[in-house]
């Protein structure tokens, strides 16, 4: 007997939506992060692609607990001296509603060429509408609470 590995040819992908409206970030950001690995399959295989595309719609109004809010800051350093930006939770969503589910999803994926990759499967859109509608998106696989 040998351990069957897939190829990338071989693996079917299919594309879930996901309403990110009153989710908590957290949770929402590990859910999506294991479907787009592909852990939510029989065939996961950690070097190859086996992950499906998800599609996040509402992501203006994902929650945050506490006072997470104020209190939570996202850095970047331009490498300059004195070129450190610091952004509050608030203000990141104010200026682009995306990019805070776009950070928490992408801290929980591996990071290198595979990490990379699977980010560009992941959709996230502000509003309730969404281009993806021909690619027929199924509900989310786990219920989130």
């Amino acid at each position: 007997m040998s351990t069957y590995f897939p190829k990338n040819g071989e693996i079917p992908r299919s594309w879930f939506l996901v309403d990110a409206d009153g989710k908590t970030l957290g949770r929402l950001a590990t859910e999506v992060a294991r479907v787009l690995m592909g852990k939510h399959k029989t065939c996961y295989t950690p070097h190859v692609q086996t992950g499906d595309f998800v599609v996040v719609v509402n992501a203006e109004k994902v929650r945050l607990t506490g006072t997470k809010w104020t209190d939570k800051i996202y850095r970047h350093h331009s490498m300059y001296p004195g070129g450190l930006k610091e952004t509050a939770a608030r203000d990141l969503v104010a200026k682009h509603p995306t990019r805070l589910i776009e950070k928490a999803v992408r801290g929980m994926l591996p990071k290198n060429r595979i990490g990379d990759r699977l980010i560009r499967k992941m959709k996230v859109y502000a509003g309730d509408h969404h281009p993806h509608q021909a690619q027929k998106p199924e509900p989310f696989p786990v219920k989130l609470s």
